[in-house]
């Protein structure tokens, strides 16, 4: 029997410009299907967060690009919150699967790691 699960994701963001925020993207969006198995036809849907200073275009853009066009995306800006991590890109999928939760390996790339050390 399948589940909706969340996998969890972060990475920062070298640059506020397109090409960074894409770059950026599809890293974490590659690692985190591969690390889990999963099939794009499985993702019920999948939000995306940027810092406030990453304001150069829409992450989802990039998972248009990689072909998910019929996966529904939404981007939004996360809070400000003085003593957090700037130039952060966050990404939940929500995703079909007959993992539980403890099977799922959620992506905490680079100096992200420390958002969640208990997760990575």
């Amino acid at each position: 029997m399948a589940f909706t699960r969340g996998i969890r994701g972060a990475i920062k963001v070298e640059e506020n410009s397109a090409e960074a925020i894409g770059r950026a993207t599809r890293e974490l969006l590659e690692k985190m299907v591969e690390a889990n198995g999963v099939d794009t036809s499985d993702i019920a849907s999948i939000f995306l967060t940027t810092t406030a200073d990453l304001d150069a275009e829409f992450p989802a853009y990039t998972a248009r690009d990689m072909g998910w066009t019929m996966v529904p995306l939404l981007c939004a800006q996360e809070l400000k919150v003085p003593h957090g991590m700037k130039s952060m890109l966050r990404i939940l999928i929500h995703v079909n699967t007959d993992k539980s939760q403890s099977e799922i390996k959620h992506q905490y790339l680079g100096e992200a790691a420390g958002l969640r050390p208990d997760l990575t």
